[in-house]
């Protein structure tokens, strides 16, 4: 039986809210967004298996996270749009089972052409999913917006983290074949999203408009809406970009600079996709209090100095910035995303899907120029280059202060 005081429109950040907090479908989301990012962390953490048993080049390894995350970036801005209008609750196992078609493919693929295909199997779900499980996660927020999208982003996150260490485990030991075995994850996702499913249909209809509506602050002109998004897009840019050199090469780079084994450099990265999904936990619940644009602003401009040290450093203080990187640079998406969500109130699955596509898409950009850079200029140069990116964060200063215009409005 669900509480009627939820059915009550309550201010964004309002205290009372509270009680109206549906940690139960919160957990039921997060944990879905686990075993979602878990399967889809498998083609990163199996880069080095695919690369030696296809003989792929870098470019070639960027291609593969480029189909996959363009695939789910173009898809989810779409498909945030059409639910926005027509809410589709169970478009949620739908997607989970892209995702599971996707995983047997990867495992079985013959050549490389079908691994790409298995890629975008996977990016379409993803593409699906994002959008309106972000939808769910606002809708159960009770008005915390901000904490209910980082509990969504932690097992996003923690799932992402998941991927390596299972890969060193389970997949470099048994070989490739094994991803299969995966398809049972992707299955219990499946039977919870069809409980989360249930509850979105029954509350979707007038509490998630009404929420969005009413969360609407002081109005900005169309050219202030237009230029935040722009800053916000520099911004995300500039973080996946950032994050597409570690995740997709960091194995690499510390197999050539260190000498290191694959499972040891695929538990480097664990712990570095641990510390993002640590990270995640952070920004929204903190943007809840202090505001989301002094959250963005220290994520994106404070991981700076540590991303300009890393290159220069052994093998264990390398751990160490990791760690700090994804920590900080992790609680940045939260509260970028909420904070959009703000600015453009009542279109919660259009904006979701913009940013969860734009940020996909960046990765896979990101994954594809660094590959050619890495072919050309090699791996250790990728990341004296890139340790410059988070600079970008100083543009954070021209967003408007959105906590401001609500208390004026």
């Amino acid at each position: 039986m669900q509480t009627r005081v939820q059915d009550v429109p309550m201010p964004a950040a309002a205290s009372h809210a509270e009680p109206g907090t549906e940690f139960r479908i919160l957990g039921a989301i997060s944990f879905s967004h686990l075993l979602n990012d878990m399967i889809q962390s498998l083609i990163l953490a199996i880069y080095p298996i695919l690369k030696s048993g296809f003989n792929l080049s870098f470019a070639q390894i960027g291609l593969i996270t480029l189909t996959y995350q363009l695939t789910a970036s173009l898809l989810q801005p779409a498909v945030g749009l059409v639910t926005d209008k027509k809410p589709m609750p169970y478009s949620l196992p739908i997607g989970m089972g892209f995702t599971l078609c996707g995983l047997l493919l990867l495992a079985t693929a013959p050549n490389f052409a079908v691994l790409l295909v298995a890629a975008a199997l996977v990016g379409t779900g993803s593409s699906v999913f994002h959008p309106e499980s972000s939808r769910v996660a606002r809708m159960a927020s009770g008005g915390r917006h901000g904490l209910a999208q980082s509990l969504f982003q932690v097992g996003g996150n923690a799932g992402a983290s998941l991927g390596p260490l299972l890969a060193a485990w389970i997949i470099v030991p048994h070989g490739r074949g094994s991803v299969a075995w995966f398809a049972l994850a992707a299955l219990l996702a499946i039977v919870v999203l069809l409980q989360v499913s249930r509850w979105y249909r029954d509350h979707h209809a007038v509490r998630g408009k009404a929420k969005s509506r009413h969360a609407a602050l002081a109005p900005l002109t169309r050219g202030q809406v237009a230029w935040s998004v722009l800053i916000l897009g520099l911004l995300i840019f500039s973080k996946y970009f950032y994050l597409a050199s570690i995740s997709s090469y960091y194995t690499f780079y510390l197999i050539h600079k260190f000498g290191v084994s694959v499972p040891l450099a695929q538990t480097h990265l664990f712990v570095f996709l641990f510390a993002v999904a640590a990270g995640s936990l952070i920004g929204g619940p903190v943007g809840d209090r202090i505001g989301r644009k002094w959250v963005i602003w220290a994520s994106i401009l404070g991981v700076a100095p540590f991303t300009l040290l890393l290159p220069h450093a052994n093998l264990f203080w390398t751990g160490v910035l990791t760690v700090i990187i994804g920590l900080i640079l992790a609680s940045a998406f939260s509260a970028i995303l909420v904070y959009a969500q703000e600015l453009i109130p009542g279109r919660v699955g259009m904006v979701s899907g913009l940013f969860f596509g734009f940020a996909f898409g960046m990765g896979g950009i990101g994954a594809a120029v660094l590959g050619q850079i890495a072919d050309v200029r090699g791996i250790e140069y990728v990341y004296g280059l890139c340790a410059y990116l988070p600079l970008l964060g100083i543009i954070t200063a021209f967003l408007p202060n959105l906590e401001a215009r609500s208390a004026k409005a």
